[in-house]
């Protein structure tokens, strides 16, 4: 037995391995079940934007990061399954004007209220200073109308820690300490040095909630939240603020809601056009290209079992653009072939025997399907990297099925190809095969 058919028959394992992989991993509560997007699962979404007037334009990007991965232990904290959180910027060429969103998709959330809820309950942290002509004991009725930025925000929070009296505090008193990173320390430091005496106010969403004075530089990152609230209020403040400090304040701009049931009939419509689609070419090939077509369809069966646990290994978050993308790259798989079939017949036709011809119809695809491979790939790069969430969806399952494409109908095909005796065969219509 030749290593074209050993090969061939271990690809035929594989399908049938991949295939049963996928079988058994069918229901949700499987070990490796399929991620549905929110537009397939049903849920809801909120758009958020981002208020980045007081940033560093250099710093914008860290802090649009920093707030999408907060949101995202957020949302996380209170047990949403599968968030996406992702952020989006408008105006990339124009960043003095752009528009800066944080996109939050609750898979399973119908509630749009308890969603706004669970984003709403996040605490944004500010230092402020006391202005100097104001009087520490006759503050306006607005307090932010009496303190002055100081950039010291949760965006240089590093973690909170729950104490209970120490110092000058009672024994029973909390407290709770924060502690910054490096920069916020440095940042900090700067501050208390440069402002002794003068009162620095704990703003927690807009809301004073302490106002100590400075009695001398704090070095060592490390500061501390005083005030009238219980041992479980101080639990709750050093979780809020371990899992939430926001580094930049948002505004809720947009929600929608999509429905479970909405969700399933788009999820059927998507997978049953898939299947048609696929039936339609499988009969093609065979019907054209005969036994050459049925061991393509063999291949393209691989390449589907193939992709499909690839997505649930990853896992690959599927939405409807995503399937989309899939069936695309189904359509690049039977591409290839079609470019290698139709060389083939060609040296066929040019006197050459099975065998040669097999070998010359390969190479001469070859250049062919490498350079329509690559120029989707690039486009599947260019889509995920500045594409919305539904875009990267598409983006991705869209790559993926075109690097496993190529692999199936240039190393599949031909292995099944080869695998075959070199004699009197029907490879294709007849008369092309000698």
């Amino acid at each position: 037995m030749n290593n074209r058919r050993i090969g061939s028959i271990f690809f035929i394992l594989a399908l049938l391995g991949t295939g049963y992989f996928i079988y058994k991993n069918q229901s949700e509560d499987a070990r490796f079940p399929f991620k549905y997007g929110l537009d397939l699962a049903g849920g809801t979404e909120l758009v958020y934007e981002a208020d980045t007037s007081d940033i560093v334009s250099g710093d914008i990007s860290a802090s649009m990061d920093a707030l999408r991965d907060v949101i995202e232990r957020r949302v996380n904290l209170f047990g949403v399954s599968e968030p996406i959180v992702q952020a989006e910027e408008t105006g990339i060429f124009s960043t003095s004007e752009s528009t800066h969103r944080l996109v939050v998709e609750l898979p399973g959330v119908t509630d749009i209220d308890e969603a706004v809820r669970l984003i709403g309950e996040t605490p944004t942290l500010e230092f402020k200073l006391l202005k100097d002509d104001i009087d520490a004991n006759n503050t306006p009725e607005n307090p932010n109308d009496a303190f002055e930025d100081t950039s010291l925000t949760g965006r240089y929070l590093d973690s909170a820690q729950l104490e209970f009296g120490g110092g000058s505090q009672a024994i029973s008193e909390p407290i709770v300490l924060l502690h910054f990173n490096n920069e916020g320390d440095e940042l900090f430091a700067d501050i208390t040095r440069e402002n002794v005496g003068r009162v620095l106010a704990i703003f927690l969403d807009g809301q004073v909630i302490s106002t100590p004075v400075i009695r001398e530089e704090i070095s060592g990152g490390t500061a501390q939240i005083t005030g009238n609230f219980t041992a479980e209020e101080g639990r709750d403040l050093v979780r809020n603020l371990n899992f939430g400090a926001l580094p930049v304040p948002v505004s809720l701009i947009n929600t929608q809601k999509i429905g479970s049931t909405l969700g399933q009939d788009t999820l059927g419509s998507g997978i049953y056009a898939g299947l048609i689609g696929l039936g339609i070419v499988c009969l093609f090939l065979i019907f054209w290209y005969r036994l050459s077509g049925v061991l393509a369809v063999i291949s393209l069966a691989l390449y589907v079992a193939m992709i499909l646990s690839l997505f649930k290994l990853i896992p690959v978050v599927l939405t409807a653009a995503g399937i989309a993308g899939f069936i695309l790259s189904i359509g690049m798989a039977v591409d290839a072939n079609v470019l290698i079939f139709e060389r083939v017949k060609e040296e066929l036709q040019g006197g050459r025997n099975v065998k040669e011809s097999l070998s010359q119809g390969f190479d001469r695809a070859w250049p062919s399907i490498r350079d329509a491979n690559i120029t989707s790939l690039l486009t599947a790069v260019i889509l995920f990297w500045f594409g919305t969430s539904l875009v990267k969806g598409f983006a991705l399952t869209f790559g993926l099925g075109v690097l496993m494409s190529m692999f199936t109908a240039i190393v599949v095909t031909k292995t099944f190809l080869l695998a075959l005796p070199f004699k009197k065969t029907f490879l294709f219509k007849s008369g092309f095969s000698k």
